[in-house]
C-alpha cells in the first residue's frame, strides 16, 4: 500500500518543525525572516541579534549607569527586560535603573505608571520619575486645554525629550537608552523626507545621538520588528500596558506608521531597506547645517539662541501657544515670525538666571 505501512495502516503525516533546532514544532512565523520557529528558538533568536547589536555597536562600557526610559510600554518593558537579562548572561557590567516621565495625562499616564512600578519590582531595578509639572510647571492635560489638539505632540515630543535628558542628568546616568524600533526608525526616515528635514535625516537613523549633548542615547531595537517585540512580550507574558495615548490619534507620525504597514504587509523587508537606505544618505557640502549649541536661557543643546522647550514654554506662560510652533503660513505668519524675533531679542538683556524650561541647570 502506497500510503500505508506493512500492516495495512495509514502513515501518520510527520509536521513541520521547527526551521531553526529541527526538533520541536514551531509556534510562530518571524515577521523578519518568515521562518517558522518554535518559542525556545525565537526567544534565542530575538536576544542573541540584540546583544550582537550592542556588542557590534559598543554601546556599553562596564561599569556605567545605565537610565532605560522606560513608559510602561511593549518597547520599554521588553527593553527593560532583555537588557537586565542580557547584563547578567553576559557579564555587561551595567547599573541599569528605570526612567519614567509623566506628562500629566489623566486616564493614561497614571495607569501605565503603575505598571512601570510593578516592573520595578519584577526585574529588580531602581526606578525614577519626573514630572512636567515640576520640570515645566504645566501638565500636558492643561496644555492640550489651552492649544486644543492639533499640536499637542509637538509640545509633549520636546518636553519628554528634555525630561528624560534632565532626569537622566539628575541621576548622574552615563547613558540613556530607549525602546526605538525598527518601525520606528523607518517612520522617522520618511518623515524627515516628506518634512524636507535635512538635519534630522543626516542623523535620524544614528543608533548612538546625543553624544555633543548632556547624555547619550541609544538604540538596542534598531533592527528589531515591532510585530517581534509584541510576540516576546506576549510570549514571555511580561507585564505592560497596551493602551493608545489619549491625545496621539491625529499625531502625523501616524500616517507614516500605516504606510510603514502596508509595505510590510506586502515585503517585510522593507522596513530594513528604509533603515538602510536612512543610513547610506549623503547629505550635499552646499547644504547649509544648523549649528548645535547651547540655550541661553537654561543650556541645553540647540541651535538657536533659544531652545525649544523654553520658547514653548514662553508661549505658553505669555497666552501665545503658537510662538514656539514652526512657520505659520497666512497672513499671521509675519506676525507670529516678528514675535518670536522679539522673544530671541529680549533674550540678551534678560536676566537668565531664570531657568524656565527646567530646574535642572545643564
Amino acid at each position: 500500500m502506497e500510503n500505508g505501512d506493512a500492516n495495512g495502516k495509514p502513515k501518520r503525516a510527520v509536521g513541520r518543525l521547527c526551521s531553526i533546532c529541527n526538533q520541536k514544532k514551531p509556534a510562530l512565523k518571524r515577521p523578519k525572516t518568515l521562518e517558522q520557529i518554535c518559542r525556545e528558538c525565537f526567544y534565542s533568536v530575538f536576544e542573541e541579534e540584540i546583544h550582537n547589536v550592542i556588542v557590534d555597536n559598543h554601546l556599553f562600557k562596564p561599569g556605567e549607569r545605565i537610565a532605560v526610559a522606560a513608559s510602561g510600554g511593549k518597547d520599554s518593558t521588553v527593553l527593560a527586560y532583555v537588557l537586565s537579562e542580557l547584563n547578567r548572561r553576559h557579564n555587561y557590567g551595567l547599573d541599569l535603573f528605570l526612567l519614567s516621565v509623566d506628562e500629566g495625562i489623566t486616564g493614561y499616564r497614571d495607569d501605565s505608571l503603575e505598571t512601570v512600578k510593578r516592573n520595578e519590582v519584577q526585574y529588580g531595578l531602581p526606578l525614577k520619575v519626573v514630572s512636567y509639572k515640576d520640570l515645566y510647571s504645566w501638565t500636558m492635560d492643561e496644555i492640550v486645554k489651552t492649544i486644543g489638539l492639533k499640536n499637542n505632540c509637538t509640545f509633549c515630543g520636546v518636553f519628554r525629550r528634555q525630561a528624560l535628558d534632565r532626569g537622566a542628568a539628575l541621576m548622574r546616568a552615563d547613558k540613556l537608552v530607549t525602546g526605538h524600533n525598527a518601525d520606528d526608525m523607518a517612520e522617522t526616515v520618511l518623515l524627515n523626507i516628506l518634512r524636507g528635514d535635512i538635519a534630522r535625516l543626516s542623523r535620524c537613523t544614528f543608533i548612538i545621538t546625543g553624544e555633543d549633548g548632556p547624555i547619550p542615547r541609544c538604540k538596542p531595537f534598531k533592527y528589531t520588528y515591532e510585530k517581534e517585540i509584541v510576540m516576546y512580550a506576549y510570549f514571555k507574558k511580561l507585564d505592560y500596558f497596551s493602551t493608545e495615548c489619549i491625545y496621539s490619534p491625529n499625531a502625523y507620525r501616524g500616517f507614516a506608521r500605516e504606510f510603514i504597514k502596508d509595505l510590510e504587509r506586502i515585503r517585510p523587508q522593507a522596513i530594513l531597506d528604509i533603515i538602510r537606505s536612512g543610513e547610506n544618505f549623503r547629505i550635499s557640502t552646499s547644504t547649509k547645517m544648523p549649528e548645535q549649541g547651547t540655550c541661553e536661557r537654561c543650556g541645553y543643546i540647540s541651535s538657536q539662541k533659544l531652545c525649544k522647550a523654553c520658547l514653548l514654554l514662553e508661549g505658553l506662560n505669555r497666552g501665545l501657544p503658537k510662538l514656539g510652533i514652526g512657520r505659520s503660513r497666512g497672513l499671521n505668519s509675519a506676525k507670529e515670525d516678528g514675535e518670536q524675533r522679539m522673544l530671541r531679542s529680549e533674550v540678551k538683556g534678560s536676566n537668565l538666571q531664570s531657568k524656565q524650561c527646567g530646574t535642572l541647570d545643564f
